[in-house]
């Protein structure tokens, strides 16, 4: 018998890296800018899945080591974490690591990037 494995992750997320911003510069400041940056991560992360498609491996760990700083920081712990792992693997040259670290990152974006009133809306 064959049976289908869904892997779930848990995604960690560092909510006083938002908090922060908010403090800083204030609670619609700071909602615009979390707002555009879960947008750049969205793009990022679309044009890098874009890149792995296509097989076009040249540049990659540049853009993952992009999409772990953006997460970072907005304290999105999990995606920058995995994100890492992947432009490691890569630049180890393994592309069999490469491949299951792509599905779990594929995994931990989607659900570090859907809307979470908790994270997205900490200001009210």
């Amino acid at each position: 018998m064959v049976q289908r494995l869904t892997p779930r992750e848990v995604v960690r997320q560092d909510v006083e890296a938002i908090a922060e911003i908010y403090r800083n510069l204030g609670a619609p400041v700071g909602e615009q800018l979390v707002t555009r940056a879960l947008g750049e991560l969205a793009l990022t992360m679309a044009g890098i899945a874009e890149k792995v498609r296509k097989h076009e491996m040249r540049d990659l760990v540049r853009h993952l080591t992009r999409l772990q700083r953006l997460a970072d920081d907005i304290g999105l712990v999990s995606l920058g974490v995995v994100a890492g792992d992947a432009g490691s693997c890569l630049a180890r040259g393994d592309p069999t690591a490469f491949s299951a670290v792509w599905a779990r990152l594929v995994r931990v974006a989607e659900a570090s990037l859907t809307h979470d009133p908790g994270i997205a809306d900490i200001s009210r």
